[in-house]
């Protein structure tokens, strides 16, 4: 039984596995009603089928460190709702016990082996650091420009904008010091409960009014021929570092077609032929989310009016581990942006040797 199999058999049955895993956590811990109500059992199984989801896809792909850097995340979030690091050590080995007892999969031990690196690192201490400082370039108007957005105002995160431009700053400046590193430092004050959903989602939005303001300043036709074709994977909703990513293309004079999220295999795959794109940029943020990715590379390369694209991936569980990319049957993959630029270009020149671009950062 291959990695992919067991990965595929476990994501198959992670709902009823979770109901069991929440009933047996209920016994064990009664108190839990009195704490969380009757809404705490519907969080706990939800919480407990995301964790068999991303440990599904971390054994799918070959790739432990998908599922402890998950545990690492979500230690920090329940943190914010008063789930402790006791509540999630017994629900990590209830998972673990519901496993070993009905988790009938000839690959059983491997499942385990990954689920053990997760209960480790969840023993161990958590630290994450803000991604915005004085010394970064625009530091201090990235710092000016996250508390107008915690404000809910608007209007002053446009003006600091606004001033920087006059003071000399590039639009691609505001792009890559300022919106990219504003908008981790937002989902980092979300995951530590500093923010609430809604106000991650307002500074979301903001920005995005902000970009749209922006584009008479730089979107004029330039006449290329090269085409990029960028869309979210799945039911992601994750989609403004796409929205970033495909600006900077355009800048630098492709043209662009941004799906956006939510979008079907079947209609991808239509925009790409309609569009003869050459390069199709695919977005994954939630790592539960990349067998979806790599079913639909997949179709890209099956079907005849598509075969011939480059596929270049990036997101999240990219980022954590930097030869995932291969595994899922991408051409490349770029951290950011900027680096992905680079990437496309060197896909179109140079096909038979893609640079690995995982190496560069910010």
């Amino acid at each position: 039984m291959t990695h992919q199999e067991a990965g595929e058999h476990l994501l198959k049955r992670a709902d009823a596995l979770a109901d069991k895993i929440t009933e047996k956590q209920y016994v064990l811990q009664p108190d839990l009603i009195q704490r969380f109500g009757e809404n705490g059992r519907i969080r706990t199984k939800q919480d407990s089928l995301y964790s068999l989801n991303y440990l599904a896809e971390s054994v799918l792909v070959k790739s432990p460190s998908l599922f402890t850097h998950y545990i690492s995340w979500l230690k920090v979030l329940l943190a914010g709702y008063n789930v402790s690091t006791e509540d999630l050590a017994i629900n990590l080995n209830l998972i673990k016990q519901t496993l070993e007892e009905e988790f009938d999969n000839p690959s059983k031990a491997l499942v385990i082996e990954y689920l053990n690196k997760g209960i480790f690192r969840m023993e161990q201490a958590e630290t994450l650091p803000g991604y915005i400082n004085n010394s970064m370039p625009y530091g201090i108007a990235a710092k000016s420009y996250l508390c107008a957005l915690l404000d809910s105002d608007r209007k002053e995160a446009a003006r600091i904008i606004e001033a920087q431009l006059e003071g000399g700053a590039t639009i691609r400046d505001m792009y890559r010091f300022i919106f990219q590193p504003v908008q981790y430092e937002i989902g980092r004050l979300w995951q530590h409960n500093y923010i609430s959903v809604g106000q991650e989602h307002f500074c979301t939005a903001a920005t995005q009014a902000i970009i749209s303001r922006l584009y008479s300043r730089w979107m004029i036709p330039t006449g290329q021929e090269k085409k990029l074709v960028a869309a979210c994977v799945g039911s992601e909703q994750h989609e403004i570092g796409l929205r970033l990513l495909t600006d900077v293309f355009e800048m630098e004079g492709w043209d662009t077609y941004y799906l956006g999220a939510n979008v079907p295999n079947g209609s991808i795959i239509e925009a790409i032929a309609r569009h003869q794109g050459d390069v199709i940029a695919l977005s994954v943020t939630m790592t539960y989310h990349l067998h979806l990715a790599k079913e639909l590379i997949q179709l890209v390369r099956l079907h005849p009016a598509t075969a011939h694209v480059k596929i270049m991936v990036g997101g999240y569980p990219f980022n954590i581990d930097r030869d995932l990319w291969r595994t899922i049957g991408a051409d490349g993959y770029a951290p950011g942006a900027e680096e992905a630029v680079e990437v496309a270009e060197h896909l179109l020149t140079q096909p038979s040797s893609v640079p690995d671009m995982g190496m560069i950062r910010d």
